[in-house]
């Protein structure tokens, strides 16, 4: 006999607000005071012992396989779980923060890269804007369009690059290239580009190729720990130290230490937790293997311990709780063109991925964050931050 008073008490406080719940054999109850702004239906029993084990696994693939249905918006059905301190995904007793160890070698890493970024351009293509910009955009206003919205996070960064003519750029993960084309072609640098993606890598080469920037731009296929002998007067990463894993997050500083000259600047665009850092388990199995959001405070020690100088940091959270938002919208926008390549349960997991994450975002489950540091003193960086949001353009 199944005990439904189990199902009920984990559910009960599962959500911040009200909420009806429709069970695999026609009951449905009430939960919170007011109009319920979800409607959840379980098709069919999820076994207790799966839930005990890891609730945020078995509650992602009973989504995915249609065990599970949301009638309502989504991702704010998952905000109202996470604002939830008592229920299982707002409270830090259900979850595990460390679920097992990985060691990331270049191997593996590889691997772990390809499982995500290599499932093709054409898909990615059909959700992301015009610049194939697969990160947190900047939002100047409210009503930027999500192309708009990227182009200045480009700008911002290389603004906080604080970029010179002839400087050499080394962009770590560089995606499809948006960031290190820009510079080039803006800042008058020389760019080099590291992926351990093959369709990125085929991408950019095409770009480059045809925008005729073969003398300036070069894109690498390797790991950052495999670039050796080389200097560069600055180094940038975006989104790409939530793929190195807290194992080896000392080899990711240590690398930039001897990739950069002396008085060199970084800046680090990365996924952070507010406290310890963490994995979920739902998110290494279907999305991102390997991954790991550190700490912010995990980045500053690490930061300290390699002698470099902290001289900015930025909370960028609400920016990409909306990026998430559009990319979600725009996802489910070009179902048609997806459901010829993809099956109803990939459908089901990305669309639960990408409005997951915003949720996460938008509770402050986690941030997003940019540290500028330098190798040693540079005193040539402007007194103030003004220069990070001038409109003023470069002159080549």
């Amino acid at each position: 006999m199944i005990d439904k008073l189990f199902y009920k008490t984990l559910l009960k406080k599962a959500f911040s607000d009200p909420v009806h719940i429709t069970f695999w054999d026609g009951e449905t109850v009430e939960y919170g005071e007011g109009e319920p702004l979800f409607h959840l239906r379980f098709h069919d029993v999820i076994p207790k012992g799966d839930l005990l084990q890891d609730p945020t696994m078995t509650f992602g693939e009973a989504y995915m396989d249609g065990i599970i249905e949301v009638e309502g918006d989504l991702k704010e059905a998952v905000a109202s779980m996470y604002r939830s301190q008592e229920g299982f995904l707002g409270n830090s007793k259900f979850t595990s923060k460390l679920l097992k160890k990985i060691s990331n070698t270049t191997k593996r890493s590889k691997e772990n890269i390809s499982f995500h970024y290599d499932i093709g351009n054409d898909f990615y293509k059909l959700w992301l804007d015009d610049t194939m910009t697969y990160s947190c955009a900047y939002f100047r206003t409210p009503e930027d369009s999500l192309k708009t919205a990227q182009q200045n996070k480009v700008a911002h960064i290389l603004k906080k690059l604080n970029l010179q003519k002839g400087h050499r750029l080394l962009d770590i993960g560089c995606g499809w290239g948006e960031l290190m084309i820009t510079a080039a072609k803006r800042y008058g640098v020389k760019a080099t580009g590291i992926t351990l993606s093959e369709e990125q890598y085929a991408q950019i080469q095409k770009r480059i190729k045809k925008e005729q920037l073969t003398d300036v731009v070069e894109v690498q296929l390797m790991d950052y720990r495999e670039l050796k002998k080389q200097e560069f007067d600055r180094i940038v990463s975006v989104g790409m130290l939530e793929h190195v894993g807290k194992d080896h997050l000392l080899d990711y500083f240590q690398t930039v230490r001897e990739l950069l000259t002396d008085g060199g600047l970084s800046v680090l665009h990365s996924i952070t937790s507010p406290q310890e850092g963490a994995t979920n388990a739902w998110i290494d199995k279907y999305i991102f293997p390997g991954g790991y959001v550190p700490s912010w405070s995990e980045l500053v020690n690490h930061i300290s311990e390699n002698h470099f100088h902290l001289i900015d940091y930025e909370n960028l959270r609400r920016h990409y709780a909306r990026t998430l938002e559009i990319w979600a919208d725009n996802f489910e926008n070009a179902l048609e063109e997806i459901k010829k390549t993809k099956d109803e349960r990939f459908i089901r997991m990305w669309r639960l991925y990408l409005n997951a994450c915003s949720a996460s975002f938008q509770t402050g489950n986690i941030d997003l964050s940019q540290f500028i540091f330098t190798k040693g003193i540079n005193n040539s960086i402007p007194w103030t931050r003004e220069y990070m949001y001038s409109n003023q353009q470069p002159s080549v």
